[in-house]
């Protein structure tokens, strides 16, 4: 078994690569590990609407419960909505069935501890070497586990996001793009709830279509129903509902860091922006970097991943930290990223400042950027970094930017990927040197 946690929990191609087996040593693990010194020892256990969902959901209850430690399912529910259960009902631990933002094909799972925090890097080690060991104290006969279904969690949920909202949304008209995923059910229930009229589409999950040219990766419907329908805005989420990505009256792309530019001018504003700064990421535009040196805010930039983030914010003690993907964290609230609150934040902004999205996108100008993946085979995701025509290919584009540029490569922590992310002052160039590297990183290694 290679390395099974990534930067956002462990996943890989469902049953053959992310196999019941896995599912099922990762449930005796985190039972084993979180659970242990638990007086009721529960585990929340929510999913998303892919089609192998059920089948790795079977696999990890029937670990957890050959541990002596009880299953609660509450079925589909966006990853937050499982961080919100753990801590409402003083579980052990939540783990969430997920893949993100991948396509149906990939699953996986996504673990928080009793806090609603999600597992530290250390903690991780420790269940991964659990699961490799595979040695484990099973129960049997009245010992083992019970699995209960809580009915009320998404209801738990949503009414938690409710309380949550100062303003309510009337004369607000929004389109929801539910990426065919988690936020399916509860979207609507939501954002109605707090008086907007509301637009969803693809919210009709089949097992297949989740993340499938919708949500968060492909917003060109989200854009013909907001400006066909006049909408005020567009939310788009992910498949698990842990991302937000906006448009705006006019069809225009709010990304991550415009919305964190939006969110932190707010509360600072509001005098609520914890210590005037916040924590983004390395793939943050620079754009975003020179509106905070002109409001005054501090930033720290961490590596990619939201662990890094919230890891940053709890260590300096912020309460913004977000990335240009749309994961954005508000830590007065919740204990991760959720697409939801995030709009709700947006459109609470828009609220109290009677302003158009398109004006308070106007906060930030952001200078041209291109993000590429080259593919790889699983085995080379790392090797790119020794080999000296890529490196040296990297070096010279980055002599050729100078001061006005600046280029970011890293591995993707879920896929097979390698990520090409460069800025500069001028788009016909930066794609080209993109296009160029991540061929170069394709011949040698995919």
């Amino acid at each position: 078994m290679g390395e099974l946690f990534g930067t956002d929990g462990a996943r890989g191609i469902a049953i053959s690569s992310f196999t019941c087996e896995t599912a099922m040593q990762i449930g005796r693990a985190v039972a084993a590990l979180l659970c242990r010194d638990c007086e009721k020892p529960r585990i929340i256990i929510g999913l998303d609407t892919r089609v192998s969902a059920e089948v790795i959901q079977s696999a990890l209850v029937s670990g957890i419960c050959s541990m002596g430690v009880d299953a609660v399912i509450v079925g589909v529910v966006p990853t937050p909505a499982v961080a919100v259960l753990v801590k409402k009902n003083k579980a052990c631990a939540g783990i969430m069935i997920t893949a993100g933002i991948s396509d149906y094909k990939y699953n996986g799972v996504k673990i928080f501890g009793a806090d609603g925090f999600k597992i530290s890097r250390d903690t991780q080690q420790q269940l991964e070497a659990l699961v490799q060991d595979g040695n484990f104290e099973l129960k049997s006969g009245s010992d083992i586990g019970h699995i209960y279904y809580d009915k009320d969690g998404q209801w738990d949920y949503v009414r938690h996001m409710l309380k949550l909202v100062d303003s309510d949304f009337h004369g607000i008209k929004v389109a929801i793009d539910c990426a065919n995923g988690a936020a399916c059910d509860c979207a609507g229930k939501i954002f109605r709830g707090l008086g907007a009229t509301v637009l969803l589409i693809n919210d009709l999950p089949d097992g297949e279509n989740i993340n499938r040219n919708c949500g968060t990766l492909e917003l060109y419907g989200l854009i013909k129903t907001v400006v066909e329908e006049h909408c005020d805005l567009g939310l788009a989420f992910d498949g698990d509902g842990a991302r937000c990505i906006a448009v705006d009256e006019a069809g225009r792309v709010l990304d991550g860091d415009r919305l964190m530019a939006i969110f932190a001018a707010f509360m600072q504003f509001s005098k609520k922006l914890n210590n005037n700064s916040c924590v983004v990421t390395k793939m943050t535009n620079s754009g975003f970097y020179k509106f905070a040196r002109d409001a005054g805010i501090v930033t720290t930039a961490t590596k990619v991943g939201g662990l890094h983030v919230i890891d940053e914010m709890r260590r300096s003690g912020c309460n913004l930290g977000g990335e240009k993907s749309g994961n954005i964290i508000f830590l007065d609230d919740e204990t991760t990223s959720d697409g939801l609150l995030v709009g709700t934040k947006l459109m609470t902004v828009m609220k109290l400042s009677n302003n158009k999205l398109s004006e308070l996108g106007k906060i930030m100008t952001a200078n041209p950027q291109i993000l590429l993946d080259a593919h790889v085979k699983e085995e080379n995701k790392k090797k790119w970094r020794e080999n000296s025509e890529i490196t040296q290919l990297i070096v010279s584009y980055s002599g050729k930017l100078g001061t006005e540029g600046r280029i970011y490569v890293r591995e993707s922590g879920t896929e097979p990927l390698v990520r090409i992310m460069i800025e500069g002052k001028k788009t016909g160039i930066i794609t080209e040197y993109a296009k160029n590297i991540a061929e170069t990183i394709e011949r040698i290694y995919g």
